[in-house]
């Protein structure tokens, strides 16, 4: 049986997959995979692995103008005909409107696609070609996002945030050429995306034991060993070290992958990523900027980590939690989210009544239980997996990273509020999930 933490890339990717002590076969489906300085070079061997002749290009203004530059020769020596296709706004977002543009503009005579680019691009492309049963190859321009091997696209999808699962791109191209020169935000944004890791082995764990939600210790393994890679190597990120990103570009797509085998975003993501989805959504239903997801994540697991440092003092106690849920209404709980999601809120609302059912007082009383006979084992995972919070704060702050809300403009308000809907977008099981059962939620003071 493979040790996934001491499996080598390719054989993460070997065909057939591997059969695992937690009851699955995990396989990921993927024809072709370079990471290394100059591996634009091999886009005709990533085509020919994926059956691809004719290609449809997809990039925004500027990925093209970080890697045409390296692709197009490329391409033109081989005599690769293609179709490109260069979104023509200054801003994409990930949502129906690009998707459709992409639909609108395909050439049904290119038979895969090349996206150009990192996470929206990505995800964007990975809906066309789930949409119109094609394979796809990505050429990465920046370590931004850990998305590139995943089986799932974070997308906008009717004002909410969601992961759609539909697959993989067959062919991944990482140039470190390209990627170490992409703009710092862009590498903070990976560095970020990483750091989340953390939280998420210990939510992850955490969940399948109050809500028996599956897990895969191999899986988590392999997330630990590349996030101690690249740890490790950080500080090489602020001059661009060539190893830092390349060890920095290979997490990335292990993160990826580590999705790709338990079929979940579970690997890579807990309570951070959703300060980061809500304040996105947010700035989206006021019509403002954002920042850049990774960076959002990097604030949002420093704010993580200081939260647990809050809940390793605290011991759930039966009656706080059974007087919260006697006093529950659905009522203001959905005053409450109509105040948080704006537009958003009908479908929080709706999910919520008619698939989620996380507000149900005979779960809630399930989970409480499990909570209370297991706080022990609770607070071990919280010692075995997050590092101490003034480790991230060093290593956020040597590389000039933004640290806390207000350094990407988040206010104290939308912090709270954010923290609050954390637990309704979705249904994952979170620290704030846990704390709400806890009936310590709305009570529980953030950390400035």
């Amino acid at each position: 049986m493979v040790n996934f933490s001491e499996a080598s890339l390719e054989t993460l990717i070997a065909k057939g997959g591997h059969e695992c002590a937690c009851g699955r076969r995990h396989e990921m489906v993927m024809d072709y995979l370079s990471i290394c300085p100059g591996a634009v070079k091999n886009i005709p061997a990533g085509l020919k692995a994926i059956g691809g002749t004719k290609p449809f290009i997809v990039c925004d203004k500027n990925t093209k103008a970080a890697a045409w530059s390296f692709v197009e020769p490329v391409l033109k020596e081989a005599g690769i005909p293609y179709t490109l296709y260069c979104f023509p706004f200054d801003h994409v977002e990930p949502d129906e409107s690009a998707v459709g543009s992409l639909t609108m503009n395909y050439d049904p005579t290119c038979d895969c696609v090349m996206g150009i680019g990192s996470g929206v691009v990505n995800d964007c492309c990975k809906v066309l070609c789930h949409a119109i049963g094609k394979k796809q190859m990505i050429v990465g321009t920046a370590p931004s996002m850990d998305g590139y091997a995943s089986n799932s696209s974070s997308m906008i999808l009717e004002r909410i945030k969601v992961s759609l699962y539909n697959a993989a791109p067959a062919a991944i191209i990482c140039d470190i050429d390209i990627i170490k020169n992409a703009p710092m935000r862009m590498l903070w944004a990976g560095f970020g995306d990483m750091l989340a890791k953390y939280v998420a082995q210990c939510e992850w764990r955490i969940s399948n034991l109050v809500t028996g939600e599956y897990f895969c210790e191999n899986v988590a393994g392999l997330m630990r060993t590349s996030l101690k890679k690249i740890v490790a190597n950080a500080p090489g990120l602020k001059n661009r070290d060539e190893a830092a990103v390349q060890a920095t570009v290979e997490g990335l797509v292990l993160s990826g992958i580590a999705m790709s085998y338990a079929g979940i975003s579970r690997p890579a993501s807990g309570l951070e990523h959703y300060f980061s989805h809500l304040w996105e959504m947010m700035a989206l239903d006021r019509g403002t900027d954002y920042e850049l997801h990774g960076i959002q994540v990097g604030v949002g697991t420093l704010l993580t980590l200081k939260l647990y440092d809050i809940i390793r003092t605290m011991k759930p106690d039966r009656k706080t939690a059974e007087d919260f849920i006697a006093n529950f209404t659905n009522e203001e709980w959905e005053a409450m989210i109509r105040k948080i999601f704006g537009q958003a809120a009908d479908t929080v609302i709706m999910q919520e009544h008619t698939k989620f059912h996380k507000n149900d007082k005979d779960r809630h009383a399930a989970r409480l239980n499990k909570i209370i006979d297991h706080w022990d084992d609770i607070l071990r995972f919280i010692e075995e997996e997050l590092p101490e919070t003034a480790e991230i704060e060093k290593l956020m702050k040597d590389l000039g990273m933004p640290m806390v809300p207000a350094d990407i403009n988040i206010n104290r308000e939308d912090t709270e509020n954010a923290f609050i809907g954390s637990r309704d977008i979705r249904d994952k099981y979170l620290s704030s999930s846990m704390l709400w059962d806890m009936g310590l939620l709305y009570t529980t003071k953030l950390p400035e």
